[in-house]
């Protein structure tokens, strides 16, 4: 086996490596092994990733105990709740390019041999994706978990419960005792958010792509499971060094097309899109992902109602078998051939799988309805498309038609539902916040639940270039829009007033200005300036490229 951290015997790169780790600690034999990189995205800061310091040690010792040679290397370490307190919560989609690229340096830089990624909050695993396949070395994700949820009063109560009643002080129709007695009981322990957010929808996704052991996800953080895949996971990546079996040979565009599959079926986070997209774009695969969100829309069943979507909770969903389970449920269309990280194919894997509970996961010719909860829509408001989530459930208004009421900002938002602005038929139109007039993306969930709040839920619909926390699943909200408002798209057009018509159902989102009008107001737009941002939101600004390209920092971007 040659491997590309054994260097020249000899040569000067070879005697200042070699004095460094053997005051590590490492023999002359250890040098020769298979070198793993133990890709560490966490911090104090956070709940979600407050365990993964200690699941390092048995991973190394798994890793040894295969014959490979482990090395911690940290990342950035970003919590949506934590994080997004800074700059409106503009850092929080940049936090996943940074991971991306803080892989790059630590694990291309040392030329270690292999990698295992320990997924966490929103943005660790299409971070750890996107590195993956722009490093092309054997890699295994590994789910870290959600947290266990509390109780409230005899209720359950988990984190979508706290975000949403938030929303329900700021109207006076919840009370700050009774919030802050929530928030003291909704979180039990460590991991992601319990329900199908962000992170469990990425952490499924990596194992629907082939990137994460079968059977792994979601997972309840600390259990017995989760320290059963993480030995898996140390034994099995230093196998994959030996085959030599790279996330080229898994990423293909067949894996994308059985995520997007899955995805449609769990009714995952809207944010699984761009994440995807970002993916494809490391990976140096064709893939269209809103595409294919929309090609797949009608052709793949709801088989899962889980929490924020429906009745279900995460734990049912992992007890009823989680991800493999959906994916033998889902055989019949999907790309069998797929290679996963074990070396098997897709169909290999799924053999002799069972479904524990066809109540929690349901058999296609079963389903729990045929409308897609990941709805992408175009028009004239969108020419590059829009995301709408959609509960499984789904008997609200699937078409909305009002007058336009603009703010530049959430906060604007915010400020003018309080000050009784917003009124029952508008659209609510939050533009400048796409990932160049953030820069960074802002964060735009908190008008949304502070709609809900005051009762507006159902009576005015929301469009922005923001992008929306996957706990979001209430109302009509169109997020993501691109052409972003920044840049010209036409969001940036809408005047106060403008009537917008959405229609979920028929997928479109429509400026119903006529085109003079549109014509002249194009004349006087001028590109917003450059935000006077320093340091890394400004370099991200410069360069990144637009959502429904995945977001991604590249010279195109600094072209846009």
């Amino acid at each position: 086996m040659t491997l590309r951290s054994n260097l020249a015997v000899g040569s000067s790169r070879w005697a200042v490596r070699r004095a460094q780790w053997r005051a590590l600690g490492l023999t002359d034999e250890e040098m020769t092994k298979p070198k793993i990189a133990i890709v560490n995205s966490s911090s104090n800061l956070a709940i979600c990733f407050s365990h993964l310091d200690d699941i390092v040690p048995p991973l190394k010792e798994a890793i040894r105990a295969a014959g490979g040679v482990p090395f911690e290397v940290r990342t950035a370490a970003p919590s949506d709740f934590i994080t997004s307190a800074g700059r409106d919560g503009r850092y929080i989609l940049p936090s996943r390019d940074l991971i991306v690229n803080d892989i790059e340096v630590a694990v291309e830089g040392a030329l270690l041999d292999g990698m295992v990624c320990l997924a966490s909050c929103d943005k660790t695993a299409p971070g750890q994706l996107m590195a993956a396949a722009r490093l092309d070395i054997p890699t295994i994700v590994v789910g870290c978990g959600y947290q266990p949820s509390g109780r409230f009063r005899g209720e359950h109560v988990d984190i979508e419960e706290v975000f949403l009643a938030a929303g329900h002080v700021a109207a006076g129709h919840l009370s700050l005792p009774d919030l802050t007695e929530m928030s003291d009981n909704a979180i039990r322990g460590p991991g992601v958010c319990a329900g199908m957010g962000t992170a469990n929808s990425m952490h499924i996704a990596s194992e629907a792509l082939g990137m994460t052991l079968p059977g792994s996800t979601p997972v309840l953080a600390n259990s017995p499971r989760m320290w059963a895949d993480v030995r898996r996971a140390g034994e099995r990546i230093v196998a994959m060094v030996a085959e030599g079996l790279k996330p080229s040979d898994i990423l293909t565009v067949e894996a994308f097309e059985n995520a997007v599959t899955v995805l449609l079926a769990v009714s995952g986070s809207v944010n699984t899109i761009k994440h995807l997209q970002a993916v494809a774009v490391e990976a140096r695969r064709a893939v269209d992902v809103p595409a294919l969100f929309e090609r797949y829309a009608d052709a793949v069943p709801l088989l899962a109602a889980i929490r924020p979507n429906g009745p279900h909770f995460i734990e049912e969903f992992e007890a009823a078998g989680g991800a493999l389970a959906v994916l033998k449920q889902l055989a019949g269309q999907l790309h069998l051939s797929a290679r996963t990280v074990t070396g098997q194919t897709l169909g290999e894997v799924l053999a002799g799988v069972t479904v524990a509970d066809e109540e929690i996961i349901r058999p296609v010719d079963r389903p729990l309805g045929r409308r897609p909860g990941i709805v992408v829509v175009r028009g004239s408001l969108a020419p590059d498309g829009a995301a709408v989530k959609r509960p499984v459930d789904d008997r609200g208004p699937t078409r909305f038609e009002g007058r336009a009421i603009v703010y530049p900002s959430r906060d604007a938002a915010l400020a003018g539902l309080a000050a009784g602005q917003i009124r029952p038929g508008h659209v609510v139109v939050v533009a400048g916040l796409g990932p160049k007039g953030g820069p960074g993306m802002g964060m735009a969930s908190a008008v949304v639940f502070a709609l809900d709040g005051a009762g507006l839920g159902d009576q005015v619909a929301v469009v922005t270039d923001g992008q929306m926390s996957g706990l979001v699943n209430t109302g009509i909200v169109v997020a993501e829009v691109s052409p972003e408002a920044a840049v010209g798209g036409p969001l940036g057009l809408v005047e106060a007033g403008d009537p917008i018509a959405i229609d979920v159902a028929a997928r479109t989102v429509d400026l119903l200005v006529p085109a003079e009008v549109l014509a002249e107001r194009r004349e006087r737009f001028r590109p917003r300036p450059d935000s006077g941002e320093q340091g890394w939101l400004a370099i991200y600004e410069r360069l990144v490229t637009p959502v429904a390209e995945g977001a991604v920092l590249t010279e195109e971007g600094n072209k846009g």
